[in-house]
């Protein structure tokens, strides 16, 4: 640990993440071209770097996708995000992780993680190239104040003291996971340097929760592919995504669920008449349910359904809908068996809330791209203040998205800086 009184540096970086080490890397990689060296200074509050990346994808680090696309993406328009995407690709990705000796692979759903299933190998990687380029880690060192000086410098202040540089990159990620250091100071540091944020911060890729008693609660551990479905206080189906689904003791995880909850969460805030719809069987629909529960043969109900889902569930299914689950499928009343097929098929589910950022992998909401140049993250507010990462109101899928948003948005205001 250190202790600094007045330091100066030519570019600082609030902020030692996976956008922060990425344009602390191209920002020392430019450096070390350059004629004239210039110091930069890499800060951030944290005794241990880099607990997001440590945590993600289940302590594995998913790197990337193997298809990124802008419409994977939420937030800011669909063309703004590709504009930063197309700067530095998932291809060009995978070769700078290789470059720095991290062995990846791909796995069958597309998602690219390093060969040795261990986030920490991403982590040592980006490490000690900042440390080759020539970057000065200062931490931990927690930023209280920002100014921007009358002459253009950054006066970048803290209880460790203060130091001051002609550039500075704001890389200090949003709300999501605060434990890791992520706390949302970084938007207080942007709106005192004349940036304004989306009306709405909240958290994205979070677990939803359902109330004390929901049947739900009680198949805790039970996973099982689903379709979920956003429907507008009308009935219009917004968006939906089918995925493994996990019944936990608070509600409903897993990717459907992470994936969908920001736009269930963001349609609650303009449309509080907004549901959510759960299809136990993706791909059948009310109607081929009801179908299926015709048939002319003397099976019992459950007989019937354990062949297509969990038997836990499908019991729970029977009573929820209140169909005798041993009775056989040729003597179901009308009436009982509609109801099951909605049941099955159907679902609304009665949300009462999420997880909060505690839970959260990515905030949805931040600095919008409009009041960036998205050429080189400058931004238009501010001349010599440089925006990447979590900061911005950019969140994408599970998958690895959030991650390329990162290392894309972090090169480009790295190698501008």
């Amino acid at each position: 640990m250190i202790h600094y009184t007045m330091q100066q540096a030519d570019v600082a970086i609030v902020g030692a993440g996976a956008a922060g080490l990425m344009a602390a890397i191209w920002a020392g990689r430019a450096n070390l071209q350059g004629a004239n060296a210039r110091r930069i200074a890499l800060i951030d509050s944290a005794k241990r770097l880099g607990a997001k990346i440590l945590v993600s994808g289940g302590g594995r680090c998913n790197i990337t996708h193997d298809r990124v696309e802008a419409t994977a993406f939420a937030g800011s328009t669909p063309g703004a995000i590709r504009k930063v995407l197309s700067r530095f690709d998932e291809a060009r990705t995978a070769e700078f992780f290789r470059n720095l000796g991290v062995e990846i692979k791909v796995e069958a759903n597309g998602k690219i993680f390093p060969a040795s299933d261990h986030a920490s190998t991403v982590l040592e990687a980006l490490l000690a190239e900042v440390k080759r380029v020539g970057v000065s880690i200062v931490h931990p060192f927690r930023v209280e104040q920002v100014r921007h000086e009358a002459d253009g410098c950054f006066a970048v202040a803290g209880a460790g003291g203060c130091w001051t540089a002609r550039r500075l990159i704001l890389a200090t990620g949003g709300r999501s996971l605060p434990r890791t250091g992520s706390d949302g100071h970084g938007y207080s540091l942007a709106r005192g340097l004349g940036h304004s944020l989306t009306p709405r911060i909240f958290p994205a890729l979070v677990p939803l929760t359902l109330p004390q008693g929901h049947f739900i609660r009680s198949l805790s551990g039970l996973t099982l592919p689903a379709t979920l479905e956003v429907r507008s206080g009308t009935g219009r189906r917004l968006i939906a995504f089918t995925d493994s689904t996990l019944c936990t003791h608070f509600g409903l995880s897993g990717p459907s669920v992470l994936d969908i909850s920001r736009y269930y969460l963001d349609a609650c805030f303009e449309d509080p008449a907004t549901t959510l719809v759960i299809n136990w069987m993706p791909g059948e629909t009310i109607e081929s349910i009801d179908r299926m529960l015709q048939a002319r043969d003397d099976r019992s109900v459950i007989g019937l359904l354990r062949g297509r889902l969990p038997e836990r569930l499908a019991r729970a299914l029977c009573l929820e809908a209140r169909v005798e689950s041993s009775g056989p499928v040729s003597r179901l009343p009308r009436e009982a068996r509609r109801s099951l097929a909605r049941t099955i098929g159907g679902m609304t589910l009665p949300i009462a809330g999420d997880r909060g950022f505690s839970a959260a992998e990515v905030t949805a909401g931040g600095v919008s791209l409009r009041e960036l140049n998205l050429s080189t993250m400058e931004s238009r507010r501010c001349p010599g203040l440089y925006l990447c990462g979590e900061i911005c109101d950019v969140d994408g899928r599970i998958g690895g998205y959030n991650f390329q948003w990162a290392w894309s948005s972090g090169y480009v205001a790295g190698v501008s800086v």
